[in-house]
């Protein structure tokens, strides 16, 4: 059995590297979506799913699809999907490790002439990143049956809306609602996705069982103080707009390090700043992640609270608008248990853990049951960055896993 695992394995790493030459910027790995490399990677993916024994198709927002149909074809689906477009200078496995890894399955019970009682559908996301058109989750919404029609108005930095975009690879925006897939046709959506983070290189294990997709608050924040003259000023006549933003920073890592939840400060400027004056401006955002709501919205309560004292205190003025309020989508107890056992069989302990990161996961949450396994990271669980890696033993059990889930799916 183990040397399956290690078939397996090597077959999926064999996969990712086999993709990652369909990059906009060699040697590094830039897949966004239609780009040239995008569309060539959607063909190789499509060839790969085809000589599985898969029924193929590219649709018309450039997801691939593959079906390893069931003896009764009009039984119902268990989806296996993730996405194959990539950030700029990327790793070779987030998203794309899902879609091999569940390939090598569907290769093997090709081999073996086995086939399950459901199709199964194998489906490569086009667009989860949200890096060309600043819209996340363009393929798995379509499939959802949950894309947004403004979306077709969005465009890149070329002036290029995404409609126009569809349009010159030859594909007609009028067909994408037709791609939304019915509730009673599906019968569960799993995942398989690196974990992007150190907790399962942390405890060494080389899977874990996701329990939620964390929600997550956005604000942007803007603080205007007055600007000084940075030696004439006494200290104690200042409104610092930048020591006010300090202030907000260092509360919002205090307040969510407290009770587990993760809070960030990504975006942080002084406008117009020089290093002899009082900062009359700051800038900022704010992204407060949980997998459990109300933990969520208690600490942004908190966090607001204290941008409100924080104002008062040093005489300026903060204004915090939200630009994003989603909220967390728990997996289903059913398929953790079945990933668990899964996971149990392989002689293994099972670790449950939330995903911090969104994934196209959260499309499916009320269309059907979702499950999540993520894969250990190695490189201390770095991700969007070329240095993520992911040892094949881990992909090879990951397989197994699925394998075995699948087969016992009821």
């Amino acid at each position: 059995m183990a040397g399956a695992a290690a078939d397996f394995g090597a077959r999926a790493m064999a996969l990712a590297e086999r993709l990652a030459q369909h990059t906009e910027t060699p040697p590094g790995l830039s897949c966004t979506y239609f780009s040239a490399a995008h569309r060539a990677a959607a063909a190789d993916l499509a060839a790969l799913m085809h000589a599985a024994g898969m029924e193929t198709r590219i649709d018309a927002v450039g997801n691939v699809a593959g079906r390893y149909a069931a003896k009764d074809k009009t039984a119902r689906a268990v989806m296996v999907g993730s996405h194959y477009d990539t950030v700029l200078n990327a790793g070779k496995y987030d998203g794309r490790l899902g879609i091999v890894v569940a390939l090598t399955v569907v290769e093997h019970l090709a081999r073996a002439g086995e086939r399950l009682p459901y199709n199964l559908d194998v489906v490569a996301f086009s667009e989860e990143e949200g890096v060309r058109f600043s819209a996340s989750y363009i393929g798995s919404s379509a499939i959802a049956g949950r894309f947004d029609p403004g979306f077709l108005e969005l465009r890149d930095t070329r002036g290029i809306s995404l409609g126009d975009a569809l349009r010159q690879a030859g594909s007609d925006p009028a067909t994408i609602p037709a791609l939304a897939r019915r509730k009673d046709d599906l019968a569960a959506y799993l995942e398989v996705h690196i974990e992007q983070g150190p907790v399962l290189l942390d405890s060494d294990q080389p899977l874990g069982v996701v329990t939620a997709i964390a929600g997550n608050s956005r604000y942007n924040v803007s603080i205007d103080g007055v600007a000084g003259h940075a030696g004439t000023v006494p200290m104690a006549f200042r409104h610092d707009a930048a020591a006010a933003a300090a202030e907000i920073v260092l509360f919002v890592e205090s307040r969510c390090n407290r009770t587990g939840l993760a809070g960030t400060v990504g975006r942080l400027a002084v406008p117009d700043g020089a290093i002899n004056v009082v900062p009359g401006r700051c800038e900022l955002s704010l992204d407060i992640r949980s997998g459990d709501d109300v933990l969520r919205k208690a600490a942004v309560a908190d966090i607001l609270t204290e941008i409100d004292a924080v104002a008062r205190r040093r005489g300026v003025g903060i204004a915090a608008t939200p630009v994003l309020d989603a909220r967390a989508v728990p997996c289903s107890p059913r398929l953790q248990d079945a990933l668990a056992s899964a996971i149990a069989r392989e002689g293994l302990p099972v670790q449950r853990l939330p995903s911090g990161a969104g994934h196209d996961a959260v499309m499916f949450d009320g269309l059907t049951e979702i499950g999540m396994l993520f894969v250990r990271c190695g490189n201390g669980g770095v991700s969007h960055n070329p240095r993520e890696t992911v040892a094949a033993a881990d992909a090879g059990i990951a397989a197994r896993v699925l394998l075995d889930v699948l087969r016992n799916f009821q």
